[in-house]
């Protein structure tokens, strides 16, 4: 009975030591793991954050590239809009020209019948009812002036853009042109209508009376020595125009 207890207590205590050493190789074997694991885990950790930042880089790159991209388009667009705007306006001095070159071809078969000048105020192309008095008067030897033309010359003073002025002065001879043909049904075909802008002043644009002398219209009543209106006929188009 008694070495039947001492080979329990022997069996036990072999058996915990057996527990004890089968324990403390697994903790060693979890902590040899865990520190060769560790560096693998980190060093994927790295290459992540790596790998983000470099996606992140490239976005800001094409980010980048595409406002570049942008601003370039934008640049051109605004080039090539100013280059269509400088070739209306030489489109529109050259048909000008080319109207103002017609009539003075032929303007030898005509002569001066009557004139009239009307003014306007600093930058603007209306009528006042002083001015429109003048073309009233004037209106009076339109009726009675077998083949005529009428040559309406807008003018400005020196202040301001070329560009603005010649503008300025097309307007104001249209105001004219339009006031004769609503109050006197005369045929816009009988108009020659120009804007000469600063280029045609009349006095000293260095005094304050000469630029307001250069502010006008003027109005020239001009017949056919012949008798003949083709002249008028055949260029009413570009009268009609401007």
């Amino acid at each position: 009975m008694i070495m039947q207890i001492r080979r329990g207590a022997m069996l036990t205590l072999a058996l915990g030591a057996g527990f004890s050493l089968l324990m403390s190789t697994g903790c060693a074997t979890k902590k040899y793991v865990r520190s060769q694991v560790q560096p693998v885990v980190e060093h994927t950790n790295q290459l992540d954050a790596a790998t983000a930042k470099n996606q992140k880089d490239i976005q800001n790159v094409d980010q980048r590239a595409q406002q570049g991209i942008d601003q370039a388009q934008g640049s051109a667009d605004k080039a090539q809009h100013q280059a269509d705007l400088a070739s209306q306006q030489a489109e529109a001095a050259q048909a000008s020209t080319n109207q103002l070159s017609g009539v003075v071809a032929n303007i030898g078969n005509y002569k001066q019948v009557a004139t009239a000048t009307v003014n306007f105020a600093f930058g603007k192309a209306t009528l006042t009812s002083s001015e429109t008095q003048k073309l009233d008067s004037f209106a009076q030897q339109i009726g009675n002036t077998p083949s005529y033309i009428l040559a309406l010359t807008g003018g400005t003073d020196s202040i301001g853009p070329k560009q603005y002025n010649f503008e300025l002065s097309q307007r104001r001879a249209q105001a004219v042109e339009r006031y004769l043909i609503a109050h006197y049904q005369i045929p816009p075909y009988k108009f020659y209508v120009i804007g000469m802008g600063k280029e045609d002043a009349v006095a000293s644009n260095k005094t304050l009376a000469g630029r307001a002398q250069n502010r006008r219209v003027t109005i020239q009543l001009l017949t056919d020595r012949t008798g003949n209106s083709q002249m008028a006929g055949s260029s009413s188009s570009s009268g009609q125009n401007q």
